[in-house]
C-alpha cells in the first residue's frame, strides 16, 4: 500500500469535513500522524519487520498508568485546545510534548469529522505526515508507549467491532488491533481514516458510542 502526503491531500479534498458544536464542551485535538512502519509497533499478535519498513503506519500510544484518567489506554497525541490555539496548532504542540516529534504546519494534511466524548470533549483530528519520525521518546509523564502500526493492520476483515450496551442509542465501535482493541474515540478517527483514505468511502463515525468505561 502506497501512501503519500500529496495522495492524501487530494483524498482528503474529496470529502466534506463534519464538525461539532461544543454545547459546553471543551475543546480539543488529537495528531493523526502517518509515519513509516520502521521497525514495528510491538504489540502482541503482530508480526514485526525484520529490518526497517517504509510501508506507511499510523502512531498510537499507550497512555501511562499514572494517570488519574484513561490509564493504560490507547490513545491518539492530543490535548485540550489552550486558549486562542487552533486544532492544528494544539495537535502539533501536544505531538511533540507527548512523543517528541516536532512538526511544522506544513506536516498538516488536512481534518477529519469532530467526535464528541462522554466526558465532556469535542475532540478535533488533524492528520499529519510524520516521515520516518525515527527520533521518538515517550514523555513518562503522560506515554507508557509509543506504536507503529501498519495501515494494513485496519484493513481487517473483523473490524470494526460493534456491540450494543444498555443506556446507549448507538452502537459502541472498537477497532481490533494484534491481540486487542482500541476503544472509541481513537477507533473512531482510526475507522474513519481507513474508510476515507484507504478504501474511499464517505463514512461517518460521529455517531458511535463508547464503552462504558469511558463514560466519565
Amino acid at each position: 500500500m502506497n501512501l503519500d502526503p500529496e495522495t492524501l491531500r487530494q483524498q482528503l479534498s474529496g470529502f466534506a469535513v463534519q464538525g461539532l458544536p461544543t454545547d459546553g464542551r471543551r475543546r480539543a485535538a488529537v495528531a493523526l500522524v502517518v509515519v513509516q512502519e520502521g521497525t514495528g509497533a510491538d504489540v502482541p499478535g503482530l508480526q514485526r519487520p525484520e529490518a526497517w519498513s517504509t510501508a506507511p503506519a499510523l502512531l498510537l500510544t499507550r497512555r501511562a498508568a499514572r494517570l488519574n484518567s484513561h490509564a493504560g489506554q490507547w490513545a491518539l497525541p492530543g490535548g485540550r485546545l489552550d486558549e486562542g490555539e487552533t486544532a492544528e496548532a494544539a495537535a502539533l504542540r501536544e505531538l511533540a510534548e507527548e512523543v517528541g516529534l516536532h512538526l511544522d504546519t506544513g506536516a498538516v494534511l488536512g481534518r477529519l469529522d469532530d467526535y464528541a466524548t462522554r466526558s465532556g470533549y469535542v475532540i478535533t483530528p488533524v492528520l499529519m505526515w510524520g516521515g520516518e519520525a525515527r527520533a521518538l521518546q515517550p514523555n513518562e509523564a503522560e506515554v507508557a508507549s509509543i506504536h507503529r502500526i501498519a495501515t494494513q493492520e485496519f484493513l481487517r476483515a473483523d473490524a470494526p467491532l460493534l456491540n450494543n450496551v444498555p443506556g446507549s442509542d448507538h452502537p459502541v465501535l472498537r477497532m481490533p488491533v494484534g491481540d486487542s482493541w482500541i476503544a472509541a474515540p481513537t477507533a473512531a478517527f482510526l475507522y474513519q481514516f481507513r474508510e476515507w483514505l484507504l478504501c474511499g468511502r464517505d463514512t461517518r463515525v460521529a455517531h458511535f458510542d463508547q464503552p462504558r468505561f469511558a463514560w466519565r
